[in-house]
């Protein structure tokens, strides 16, 4: 799926959100950036918070499967954003 910079961001922020709601995934989340909650949600429109949230679902693929069903979006979506927000969205993967 081809996705625009504005999809990508609201793609993280749904990730985000999915995050918060599960705890073991959202407790390493705010011990590997260092951030706490108010600060997430202070920094979520921002794309280093919105990278480094998909770079986390991303660290475990049962994450990437829970987040992208739970988002209702393939896997495969959550990888393109995360190509977008670095700047590589014409990157292909596979």
């Amino acid at each position: 799926m081809a996705l625009e910079q504005n999809s990508a961001q609201i793609l993280a922020i749904r990730a985000l959100g999915w995050m918060a709601g599960e705890d073991t995934v959202w407790q390493a989340f705010l011990a590997i950036s260092g951030a706490d909650a108010a600060q997430v949600r202070a920094e979520a429109q921002q794309p280093a918070m919105q990278r480094a949230a998909l770079a986390h679902v991303m660290r475990d693929d049962d994450w990437v499967r829970a987040c992208a069903q739970a988002l209702a979006v393939p896997p495969e979506d959550l990888v393109t954003a995360a190509a977008v927000l670095e700047g590589h969205g014409g990157a292909h993967w596979t």
